[in-house]
């Protein structure tokens, strides 16, 4: 018989799915790393039960301890479904902009959820970053993960979406392009790419409204680049140790109402059911077409599925109130 022991069995090992209609401008073969199959429904699976894991070997949480996370949606389901299969309790701390629909989705598996507002520097005691450490300081028998500096997070995918990507393209991968926010996923896999082929190309997917881009072409950080944008699950107002600048080649950045418009764009032409940090990266591609060559082969990383969104960027009359469509 062949059955995995509990839901964490089934983290990792997504299919490579090849992108038709809306790559037709790209000359490349382009291939979309299809996260939405693990059993969260997104990439933060695998490091969510990594860092996790790391932190019960490290003696950072005892049993029946409280795992507190400032999460976007994605880290904290990942968490939530380690935290069931393990016996611990789980909070989430979410910001106010994002989709109410992630926020039933942490509650349906059993998350306390608190919600904070958006528009505050990261200083501020209201932000879901001072929140979520203040939480884990008056919770007694609680662990604070914090994807942003936590190492594991980056490991995560240096240990297992890197060699995933590499065995599924037989090593001809040429570009890796995904959006960056904690920048886990960018500096893993890209460390692991480099070191098979130092040529390889990775690609950061930012939007407007953070300091990422400018960072990285001129090494200031730039408070004037810091303003509220709608795009969910990349950017941010501060410099994440996850981020490697020095494994990313270049940004490009995708406007709100771009990121919006191609998510529906990848459910209508392609039969790809996505979130919003998807339709980003896929407009950030068409951004970048004319890095890529007939005989490249670009694999772009869709992070999170389009049931955390159909309240937002599937819902017309949301689309409409942003002045995103007519």
């Amino acid at each position: 018989m062949d059955y995995k022991e509990n839901i964490l069995g089934t983290i990792g090992n997504t299919p490579l799915v090849k992108i038709n209609k809306l790559a037709e401008e790209i000359p490349a073969l382009v291939l979309a790393k299809y996260e939405t199959f693990n059993p969260g429904n997104s990439v933060k699976d695998r490091m969510a039960v990594k860092m996790l894991e790391d932190a019960e070997e490290q003696g950072l949480i005892k049993p029946g301890g409280t795992i507190i996370e400032g999460t976007s949606g994605n880290t904290g389901m990942g968490l939530a479904l380690a935290a069931i299969v393990k016996g611990y309790k789980m909070v989430c701390v979410i910001a106010d902009k994002q989709s109410k629909e992630k926020i039933d989705i942490l509650r349906a598996v059993g998350s306390e959820v608190v919600v904070c507002p958006t528009d505050v520097e990261p200083e501020d005691p209201r932000s879901y970053y001072s929140t979520s450490k203040r939480l884990a300081e008056e919770t007694p028998n609680s662990w604070y993960v914090n994807q942003y500096d936590n190492p594991s997070n980056a490991k995560a995918h240096y240990e297992s979406t890197g060699p995933e990507i590499w065995k599924q393209t037989d090593g001809k991968v040429t570009h890796f392009v995904v959006g960056v926010g904690t920048g886990g996923t960018i500096s893993g896999v890209g460390k692991y790419l480099k070191e098979q082929n130092p040529d390889v190309k990775v690609w950061g997917i930012d939007t407007y409204g953070s300091v990422f881009k400018k960072y990285h072409e001129t090494g200031e950080f730039d408070e004037k680049e810091i303003y509220p944008y709608i795009t969910e699950g990349i950017g941010e107002d501060i410099l994440p140790k996850n981020v490697d600048f020095s494994i990313i080649d270049g940004f490009t950045k995708v406007t709100d109402k771009d990121a919006a418009v191609y998510t529906q764009k990848l459910s209508k032409e392609e039969g790809m059911f996505l979130g919003n940090s998807a339709g980003a990266a896929m407009k950030g591609l068409l951004q970048l077409k004319e890095h890529f060559t007939k005989d490249d082969v670009v694999v772009v990383l869709f992070h999170d599925h389009g049931s955390r969104y159909v309240g937002k960027m599937y819902n017309d009359d949301w689309m409409k109130s942003q002045g995103f469509i007519d």
